[in-house]
């Protein structure tokens, strides 16, 4: 990471945290909060593995904003209650207290009055430790979690703090990890962890509360289809495989992409590539239980199957309007057919790019509707040396659509098994049976 601290950047410029297998870092992301720590790169390096190609749009300087000085010696009408608190406190309470607790406090307080649930505050130990998760290796369960207001899915900023109303639900569960080894399922809703009940925290409570060192348990007690489970999940090392493939029966090209990291539009594009020099005709791809990534990730990614110069989504934050257009890739030609398989664990990145499909004409998505999340956040580090995640954002489809209520609705609807040990998988063999016509 070449720097921890940012103001608010472009967000052209700026990556997307991955959602799955990343923590927090100072840039800026889509997708939920991770309960695992991870490895990431730089927000200023190429998320492409050729250096001649582009991942992002030229970014328009932002200017830097004027953030008003507040003082108590003079303070503003709003900022005289915070003041006289604090001096009544220094003053008349019964024991000596520290300043940068009460700034602390303070500061946990002003964020989570914020009608988001994606903008957070990290105290600095436990931001140096998600920076400190950046060196490429990391443990945890290996899952996603987000917030949800099963009241009224279609007010989230109603849901600031867990509650009944505003549940923890995971988002998805990563290939592979020790959170999907367990049972752990995309839907099921947080109510403990090791016990204790996750009503009246934050998020970003909970995320801390889940992680841990390789080989110790943490139990989720979660709620499925009105059933209540304890789940004990084994925290291990996670080995991250962004991208599989495989050259299926006539002609059929399957593409599985897991994450969308720094490395993914390269990785997924040598796989194409192979796919297509192995004779591959139509393509399958997999973002089924894939919660998000990098911006410039999805950008890349979408790139590859839709015409250069047409649009993919668009980031905007009242009328700052920043276009993310394809820059062409390999399987553009409408002659490749593309069927997206997507479901409930699709979010964030995954949503962006299976919508860019979608509406550009390019791909029929199959599957179930994907999750719904389409805020972007960035961090900052603070003078005590915690992190400030701020929701700065919200991306939007090429038609102007967004994602928020109810998630992407698939073209063609089909359900998965409900044992996730079942080797059936009706979604590919429904999407084998439209490419063969």
């Amino acid at each position: 990471m070449t720097s921890r601290t940012t103001s608010r950047p472009p967000i052209a410029g700026a990556a997307i945290l991955i959602a799955v297998i990343l923590l927090f870092g100072a840039v800026a992301f889509v997708a939920g909060a991770a309960v695992a720590g991870g490895g990431a790169p730089s927000a200023a390096q190429s998320v492409s593995a050729e250096p001649s190609r582009s991942a992002t749009p030229t970014p328009t300087p932002a200017p830097t904003p004027v953030l008003e000085t507040v003082t108590c010696t003079a303070p503003s009408e709003a900022f005289a209650l915070l003041c006289e608190t604090y001096a009544r406190i220094k003053a008349d309470y019964v024991d000596e207290v520290d300043d940068a607790e009460l700034v602390e406090g303070a500061v946990e307080g002003m964020v989570e009055a914020l009608p988001d649930a994606y903008s957070g505050y990290l105290p600095p130990e436990q931001y140096e430790t998600a920076l400190d998760d950046l060196s490429g290796e990391f443990s945890g369960i290996g899952a996603e979690v987000g917030m949800r207001n099963l009241a009224d899915p279609a007010d989230e900023e109603a849901c600031t703090v867990i509650t009944e109303i505003c549940a923890l639900v995971i988002i998805a569960p990563l290939d592979g990890s020790p959170a999907e080894a367990a049972g752990l399922r995309a839907g099921d809703v947080v109510l403990a962890v090791d016990g204790e009940p996750t009503a009246g925290s934050t998020i970003s409570e909970q995320v801390f509360r889940v992680r841990g060192e390789a080989g110790t348990d943490v139990t989720l007690t979660v709620e499925r289809d009105e059933e209540t489970l304890e789940i004990t999940i084994t925290r291990a090392v996670i080995n991250l495989q962004e991208v599989r493939s495989e050259l299926l029966a006539d002609g059929v090209g399957y593409l599985r992409l897991t994450t969308f990291t720094d490395r993914s539009p390269g990785l997924l594009r040598d796989a194409l590539s192979g796919l297509l020099d192995q004779g591959a005709t139509d393509v399958v791809f997999d973002l089924r239980n894939n919660p998000g990534g990098f911006l410039s990730a999805a950008q890349a990614i979408a790139g590859e199957f839709v015409p250069v110069g047409e649009l993919l989504f668009t980031v905007e934050s009242g009328d700052d309007v920043q276009r993310w257009e394809s820059e062409g890739g390999l399987a553009t030609d409408p002659a490749i057919e593309v069927v997206v398989l997507v479901n409930g664990g699709s979010a964030s990145a995954s949503e962006i790019v299976a919508a860019a499909l979608q509406e550009t004409g390019r791909a029929t998505l199959l599957g179930e509707p994907t999750f719904g999340k389409n805020t972007v956040q960035v961090w900052t580090e603070l003078p005590n040396g915690g992190g400030l995640r701020l929701t700065t954002d919200r991306w939007f489809t090429p038609l102007h659509n967004s994602v928020a209520e109810g998630g992407i609705d698939p073209d063609v609807s089909v359900t998965a098994p409900e044992d996730p040990e079942s080797e059936a998988d009706p979604q590919l063999d429904r999407a084998l049976e439209l490419l063969a016509g």
